[in-house]
């Protein structure tokens, strides 16, 4: 599903930084699990500071890879490491059906990283998955059962279901309190997720249980990768990306509900959720950043023509400029037009007035998870959060 959910130039998060929602609350992490069982797992050891459990969540996506440590902290987590790596390991499997040599060998050496901070902190529980381009390729099983004879890791190959509800858990508390839905994206580099969250019947009051309010979802097997592979992502032609959006809108036509979620979104309030590297490329390019800042980016609102004006400059960017710009770079220059084209079909499929950017995902919906299975917050309390840089 993820293509990044950060930019390429985004560093890990700041040691001892809480995450916050952009009001500048902390962030509660109530709620419950996924409704398929997590395969959590216990170290055996205690926080090394003595200060309360440390939790992980690792994210082995089709172009990233990326590693989040925290501890509870009021009605959020404060997070201590992470890591972040654009490791491309989907590369080519939706050509060959199976994961390439050297994108092994370039998510082995990431996942080494991940396993030496895991070791350092040594966390009470954690949870690491891997997602589409494990699920596609025909030797995915295989590369998981090498990182785990070499590393030590134990990685689980989540359904797309179970990936749509972490994702919704991780973004939820950035749906508008007066919104009586939402339609949340998250678009991958293998593949992409829609869920359609519908409170008409009651919003639930916790974070964690807000996958129960999903009408309807959809998993489409397109990602800023695969596109790129079948389309080209370098020299991207006013034609070639209507072509790419075509590709995609023929997708959607299958989500379940289609016209119905189109007519609640003329009804009531409703708006656009997007946790992808492409939202929030667009975003740092909307504010015009010198370099990629997360805390400036994550919860952004762009209106419908600021999103037209930021895809226009993008189409008519070239190539070594998108290299050179510092919220794009030479790891994400030939995906985000292909990010871009899936982005457009889901507006133009289903259009609302604003989008709501997020810079976060299916990491912080596992550590939400796995702290509520614990019953970490006892007290009642809003959903919160503060961020550090990146992550």
């Amino acid at each position: 599903m993820t293509d990044s959910n950060r930019s390429a130039a985004v560093a890990a998060p700041r040691a001892g930084t809480a995450l916050r929602t952009p009001s500048g609350s902390v962030r509660k992490a109530a709620g419950g699990a996924p409704a398929s069982p997590p395969a959590e797992q216990r170290t055996g050891h205690a926080s090394r500071r003595g200060r309360g459990p440390l939790y992980a969540a690792l994210d082995l996506g089709t172009n990233n890879c990326r590693l989040l440590i925290a501890r509870p902290h009021d009605h959020g987590f404060r997070v201590l490491d992470g890591f972040t790596r654009i490791v491309r390991l989907g590369e080519g499997v939706s050509v060959t059906g199976r994961l390439g040599e050297a994108a092994m060998d370039r998510t082995m050496e990431a996942l080494k990283q991940c396993r030496n901070k895991l070791r350092d902190h040594q966390p009470t529980r954690m949870r690491l998955i891997a997602t589409e381009a494990c699920r596609a390729a025909e030797n995915g099983p295989e590369f998981l059962s090498r990182v785990k004879a070499d590393l030590g890791l134990e990685l689980e190959i989540v359904d797309r279901r179970t990936e749509a509800e972490l994702a919704v858990t991780g973004c939820a508390d950035l749906i508008e309190d007066q919104a009586q839905g939402a339609l949340m994206f998250d678009i991958g580099g293998g593949s992409s997720e829609l869920a359609w969250l519908d409170f008409r019947g009651g919003r639930p009051r916790s974070q964690g249980r807000m996958s129960a309010s999903i009408r309807s979802w959809q998993s489409l097997p397109v990602g800023v990768v695969s596109i790129a592979e079948r389309f080209g992502g370098v020299d991207v032609t006013p034609e070639t990306f209507e072509a790419m959006v075509a590709f995609v809108s023929e997708h959607l036509k299958q989500f379940r509900g289609r016209e119905k979620l189109r007519q609640m979104i003329a009804d009531h309030p409703m708006h656009l959720i997007g946790t992808s590297g492409t939202v929030t490329t667009l975003a740092g390019l909307h504010l015009g950043l010198e370099r990629y800042e997360r805390q400036k980016v994550d919860g952004l609102w762009l209106k419908n023509l600021e999103v037209d004006d930021i895809m226009r400059v993008l189409l008519a960017m070239p190539f070594d400029r998108r290299v050179a710009h510092p919220c794009i770079g030479r790891d994400r220059a030939d995906l985000v037009l292909p990010g871009c084209a899936i982005f457009e079909a889901i507006r133009r499929e289903w259009p609302t007035e604003r989008v709501r950017v997020a810079d976060r995902g299916l990491r912080e919906g596992i550590l939400i998870s796995l702290m509520d299975a614990d019953k970490v917050h006892k007290r009642p309390g809003r959903p919160k959060w503060r961020q550090a840089h990146g992550g």
